[in-house]
């Protein structure tokens, strides 16, 4: 009976040691490809820029459930922290933790929380994620971002809503601005990242503590 307890311990903590191990790894990953990031001028003005990083974090969720999504996304914020660093005094980067949590944490609760795993699971669990994420971009960035990075430059919020108008002849206010630009963009990124997730996860996830 001891002998019994004594080595379902020791499965456990190689079990805990192994995932510390994939969310650290999955998160330096994801830090790193934080900082690999790029405009994209047809969607949003300069300053929206698409990066990959959430593509590790997905993986971690959806192979070892959504808390240690929630773990990666934390690993990868304080790796974009420490190599980059933060011109937006720490706001961008809590901005961008709830929005990765935002998008992990549902696809990896819908996929991970049925009795059979499946391809649909992840579809639909990803399809949540980017709705809601997007939904969540849009409030944050338009009734506190934007007016936090104006205070931080000593930029007017007008003068974001020009650089929307300068993307999409529609924009003329903030609502405009969150429906038309921060919308859309967080619709493709998002969407993006899922398509990546759903063509790679099933070559890699052998090598991850998962199904």
């Amino acid at each position: 009976m001891s002998e019994q307890v004594l080595r379902n311990g020791n499965v456990m903590e190689r079990s805990r040691t192994r995932s510390i191990t994939q969310i650290a790894m999955l998160g330096a990953v994801a830090g790193i490809l934080m900082n690999l990031e790029f405009p994209l001028p047809f969607l949003a003005p300069s300053f929206y820029q698409l990066d990959f990083s959430e593509v590790p974090v997905l993986l971690a969720s959806f192979a070892m459930g959504p808390v240690a999504g929630v773990l990666t996304e934390l690993v990868k914020i304080l790796v974009h922290l420490v190599t980059k660093g933060t011109i937006t005094a720490g706001v961008g980067d809590l901005a961008n933790f709830i929005f990765g949590c935002a998008f992990v944490v549902p696809a990896g609760m819908i996929y991970r929380f049925h009795n059979v795993k499946s391809r649909k699971h992840a579809v639909v669990g990803m399809a949540v994620g980017t709705v809601l994420t997007s939904v969540v971009a849009c409030f944050i960035n338009a009734f506190f971002l934007l007016p936090a990075y104006g205070k931080a430059f000593n930029m007017p919020v007008e003068a974001f809503i020009e650089m929307g108008t300068a993307v999409h002849s529609s924009v003329h206010n903030l609502l405009g601005f969150a429906a038309l630009i921060i919308l859309p963009f967080n619709l493709f990124k998002f969407t993006l990242t899922s398509l990546i997730v759903f063509l790679i996860y099933k070559r890699i996830r052998v090598v991850l503590k998962g199904d």
